[in-house]
């Protein structure tokens, strides 16, 4: 007999259908089982029964440490697309994904219950310190975070750059709320614990999942308000993908990485601004940054991270009076190179290559952190990758 090809489902139709046929599954286990208990007395554990506990125990640990964000949101009655992010908590998110106890054995603890635009150092060192015990204690072989996607990319960065461990860690989040007919959530959370436990996620450093992609720390970046889509990393491309059957990485294990940064021990990071450049600029903002007691300035330069006459002239005095000044761009792809139209040697300019304002910012604030001040370390940090 001839059987019709089969049209491949969208994602989120896979995910719903999944969902259902599972749900169906399952109610009907709990209809037969309830007739069993009803016709037979309660006995001692079945062999089939011990069989999967004895299974269970083999599959690898992972916790979810959940900040909240949208993959945690509920929606509000203000908007047909409005919703209150950090309302559901982490044990939550972990029920309602079909299938997902099938690949590790999981625990949840909630750090935060915020919107990432709320995202601070506090709660970045609350999870830096407490991956860390979980890594040097061997509390799980895996964790993941949940967190909204506005500011994922600025965690995922920070936590890089300061945890001493091999162990997966990836952020996970979503672009719609939990009650969305089509929620993202579920799926990006499956994914990003099948990530976890694969053993070729170990000494990858920070990685994030969102869509069916993996996405390196360093390079990703939030690329559009709304799509689903929105993690990309335009200068590399994804480090690999994963969908429910299989994780595949494009990018070899990196034989060994660069030393982690110490975490201050004051809980405090030095204050650093970015300064956004456009047409017609005068000095104002960056005069105003270093009255501020600014240790450090970021420039979103325009183009290869340049600005006015004026502005690089305010940024030059920055430096006279020891600001340290990183000239980065607001174009979304691309390296900032040093000395092509600036005399970044000259001026005592940092170059931050191929970091977006936002990540040059949290590097410049740790290596400050960490007693690294002169133009030529500081340099030196931005290219190690190079």
């Amino acid at each position: 007999m001839q059987h019709a090809a089969r049209i491949p489902l969208p994602r989120t139709q896979r995910w719903l259908t999944r969902s259902l046929i599972i749900a169906s599954v399952f109610a009907a286990t709990s209809l037969n089982a309830s007739h069993v208990r009803a016709a037979e007395p309660i006995t001692a554990a079945s062999g089939s029964e011990t069989t999967v506990a004895k299974n269970s125990a083999k599959l690898p640990r992972v916790i979810v440490l959940a900040t909240g964000g949208t993959i945690a949101g509920q929606a509000d009655a203000r908007a047909a697309d409005a919703y209150n992010a950090g309302s559901i908590g982490a044990q939550q998110l972990i029920d309602a994904v079909p299938g997902i106890d099938k690949l590790a054995r999981l625990s949840a603890e909630q750090v935060a219950s915020i919107g990432s635009q709320d995202m601070n150092d506090k709660v970045w060192f609350q999870l830096a310190r407490r991956i860390q015990q979980i890594s040097d204690h061997n509390q799980a072989d895996a964790i993941v975070i949940t967190h909204g996607t506005d500011t994922l990319e600025e965690t995922a960065f920070f936590l890089d750059l300061v945890l001493h461990t091999d162990k997966p860690v990836i952020l996970v989040g979503s672009m719609r709320p939990s009650t969305a007919i089509s929620a993202d959530g579920p799926g990006n959370l499956y994914e990003a614990i099948e990530v976890a436990v694969s053993t070729q996620a170990r000494g990858r450093g920070v990685l994030i999942v969102l869509n069916d992609k993996i996405e390196e720390a360093r390079w990703a970046t939030k690329t559009n308000t709304t799509n689903i889509d929105t993690f990309r990393s335009p200068d590399t491309g994804s480090a690999g993908y994963v969908d429910p059957a299989s994780v595949r990485f494009m990018t070899a294990q990196p034989e060994h990485r660069g030393a982690a940064l110490n975490l201050p021990t004051d809980g405090l990071l030095p204050r650093v601004e970015i300064i956004y450049a456009h047409s017609n600029m005068d000095g104002t903002l960056i005069d105003a940054a270093v009255a501020n007691h600014a240790q450090g300035i970021v420039l979103a330069g325009v183009g290869d991270g340049n600005t006015s006459a004026e502005a690089l002239a305010a940024l030059e005095r920055a430096v006279k009076q020891g600001v340290v000044v990183v000239r980065s761009t607001r174009v979304g792809s691309g390296f900032v190179n040093r000395n092509v139209e600036v005399n970044d040697d000259q001026q005592g300019f940092i170059v931050s290559l191929d970091l977006n304002p936002q990540k040059a910012r949290i590097l410049t604030q740790l290596l400050l952190a960490n007693g690294v001040s002169s133009p030529a370390k500081l340099q030196q940090a931005f290219s190690a990758t190079w």
